[in-house]
């Protein structure tokens, strides 16, 4: 998550209107993002109460029942041999005076105050070593890991492996975020990675994209962040019972190509490392740094995985249907009329019957969330920073749009 100090996010983004998305999406507990920015910060202190000894907040003076996690997305930059090392890192701490310390620590390597995402001058080791300082109940993992540009694993990284990255720290790494443009499936072929948690999280720059990505936890008692991230480390006791993806096709680094140009290739096809309009360098995305890093076929799964469903966001799903943006105000009022008949966005993705659906939202809608459902669609894949474009009707059946080939490996709930 991130708060309207971060770069390229909206303005509308407050603990209130947080609250107000999450209660319509469905999420019960949502990151804050961006706690080591000092204007952002002193408005969670202000608008947050504790929820008890539970190290999770509520708005105050609402009755909504949101809970809110303490997050930051940090990005660390170093030098090794030369060559600039870049990764982005998701924290989460469980108390106002953990956030307090590691800012005080941190303040040494970057402006704190520039950037909802702070840049800072130090290794992914050392950061790792501050955050613990600052609390033994950290949770800290690699953001949106394959990315080209700064994820751990990504083609322009630098590093091929977790533990090459973070070093003597890589012990306390026990998650890691794959991100838009990949899905669990895609990861199981890495063996590498079965050490790891799988989450999947939204990266939200905007309110609409909240819950686009999400994890699904069973907690007995109440949740806390304790039990929160023992439900996600400790994956033996079932407590994480699934992840909600992006169909990683339509992530904006899923294909090789070049944004500028408007060119991308499938790199199971194709073997170009370079534009056939400008011939500069493509860059290179996920699916081909899976493919390199890869010791399994595809199809592979662990022992211990944690189930997945693919997902559209439902604002995506009204738009494609209406053959409008999802910022119109068309769209807007079916979507608001759905989660007033509805219990909430996933409720309706997953569970309300399609002819139900169709009674308040029409044909169209309906049909298009039941091919999400059932993965009946098509999508011409996102390269170089350029979202994929879905095809939820088969409108498109002679464009370049296509066919989802990786299927989920688990049945989709009811």
């Amino acid at each position: 998550m991130h708060s309207r100090f971060a770069r390229a996010c909206s303005g509308a983004i407050n603990t209130v209107s947080m609250e107000k998305t999450a209660q319509e999406k469905g999420l019960g507990v949502i990151g804050t993002g961006d706690f080591l920015h000092p204007e952002w910060l002193k408005e969670l202190k202000s608008t947050l109460a504790q929820d008890g000894d539970s190290g999770l907040f509520l708005l105050k003076g609402s009755a909504g029942g949101t809970r809110f996690v303490l997050s930051d997305e940090i990005c660390t930059v170093e030098s090794v041999n030369g060559s600039s090392k870049r990764i982005h890192h998701c924290v989460l701490l469980p108390s106002f005076d953990a956030v307090d310390a590691l800012a005080e620590s941190l303040k040494r390597y970057g402006s704190l105050g520039s950037d909802g995402r702070p840049i800072l001058s130090m290794g992914a080791a050392h950061l790792v070593e501050e955050v613990f300082k600052a609390s033994k109940d950290a949770f800290v993992f690699p953001a949106h890991a394959w990315t080209p540009y700064f994820g751990v694993l990504g083609a322009m990284s630098g590093f091929s492996s977790v533990k090459e990255a973070y070093g003597d720290q890589a012990k306390r790494i026990q998650a890691l975020e794959t991100g838009l443009s990949s899905d669990p499936a895609m990861n199981w072929r890495v063996s590498e990675l079965d050490r790891y948690a799988l989450v999947s999280n939204s990266d939200m720059h905007s309110l609409g994209n909240m819950g686009r990505e999400s994890n699904v936890l069973e907690i007995d008692g109440g949740v806390t962040y304790a039990k929160m991230v023992d439900a996600i480390t400790n994956r033996e006791e079932k407590g994480f019972r699934m992840t909600v993806e992006f169909y990683p096709e339509e992530g904006k680094y899923h294909y090789d190509g070049h944004r500028e140009c408007g060119f991308s290739v499938n790199p199971e096809a194709d073997s170009t490392r370079s534009c056939r309009v400008c011939g500069k360098p493509l860059v290179v995305g996920v699916l081909h740094r899976v493919n390199d890093l890869a010791d399994r076929e595809p199809g592979y799964k662990p022992k211990n995985a944690v189930p997945y469903i693919h997902a559209v966001p439902l604002l995506e799903v009204i738009a494609y249907a209406l053959k409008k943006t999802k910022y119109s105000a068309g769209v807007r009022s079916a979507y608001e009329a759905l989660i007033g008949r509805f219990h909430d966005e996933f409720d309706i993705l997953t569970a309300a019957r399609p002819e139900e659906i169709a009674e308040v939202a029409g044909d169209g809608i309906a049909q298009s969330i039941d091919n999400v459902r059932h993965e009946r669609i098509r999508i011409k894949p996102g390269y170089a920073g350029v979202y994929g474009e879905l095809d939820l009707l088969g409108r498109n059946r002679n464009s370049e749009a296509k066919p989802i080939s990786q299927k989920s490996l688990f049945e989709f709930p009811t």
